[in-house]
């Protein structure tokens, strides 16, 4: 009986925690021993490693210093980060991914040092905002997702790390995924409006990925993700150069 009604409380408090509200993979029927275990799971990793510390840390002791000439960057960003093969996309360069799938900018904030600034980027792509707006991690108004955004900045610019700000990506409910639900494309707009403005009033560079991504009705083209969120192939082959674009822009700065 005991164990029935923990089991009980601890499904109410999954549904109700919006951190677990990202989970769009297959999952063992709800009511299983495997689904309690994986919930079981997942609440022990959040208390002792909210920010998922952990997850580059073995692979950041193993990262050299950067050479003389080498112009290392960091990509710092959620799933659509997260899913990115750099090496494919960006053949021969020196660029790192830490991407972490869910994560929100409270989240990049306290992990910026570790896994930015001590691997000595001449320059970070920061790419985040969408997991914020959709309460991954609570609830989030957009003046406390700028305010991340500026300390992650400005903890760059105090370390001679050049800054490349991506615009928040678009999202589509073409699929069975109604994606605005959660993710509202008003507030997807303000920040980018908040995102570009700030960029060029502190001498970052600014990566309109949005702009180049959206289709007539002001959502993400269909053809670009197959979920309405996550960039496919054909999503990254169009980013890639952008990127690229924005990165040696940025380098270029005094």
């Amino acid at each position: 009986m005991r164990l029935r009604y923990f089991a009980a409380l601890l499904g109410l408090f999954i549904l109700t925690t919006s951190a677990f509200a990202q989970a769009q993979q297959a999952t063992p029927p709800p009511d299983s021993a495997e689904a309690l275990k994986q919930q079981l799971n997942r609440l022990q990793q959040r208390a002792v490693d909210w920010p998922q510390l952990s997850r580059y840390k073995d692979a950041n002791t193993k990262v050299p210093a950067p050479a003389k000439d080498e112009d290392r960057v960091v990509f710092m960003g959620d799933s659509i980060t997260d899913g990115w093969k750099l090496a494919e996309y960006f053949p021969g360069k020196p660029y790192i991914n830490r991407g972490i799938s869910g994560q929100t900018t409270p989240q990049m904030l306290i992990r910026f040092r570790p896994d930015v600034i001590a691997l000595k980027p001449k320059a970070v792509v920061i790419l985040a905002g969408t997991n914020d707006i959709a309460g991954n991690t609570g609830p989030m108004t957009l003046e406390m997702i700028q305010n991340n955004y500026a300390s992650m900045a400005e903890l760059a610019k105090a370390n001679g790390i050049k800054v490349v700000f991506s615009s928040v990506l678009p999202i589509h409910d073409y699929g069975k995924n109604k994606v605005s639900e959660r993710r509202s494309p008003e507030n997807i707009l303000k920040l980018n409006e908040w995102l570009k403005a700030y960029c060029k009033a502190h001498g970052h560079t600014y990566l309109d990925y949005f702009g180049k991504t959206t289709d007539d009705k002001g959502m993400l083209k269909a053809e670009l993700a197959n979920d309405g969120l996550h960039p496919n192939a054909e999503g990254y082959k169009l980013m890639a150069p952008m990127a690229e674009a924005a990165i040696q822009q940025a380098l270029k700065k005094r």
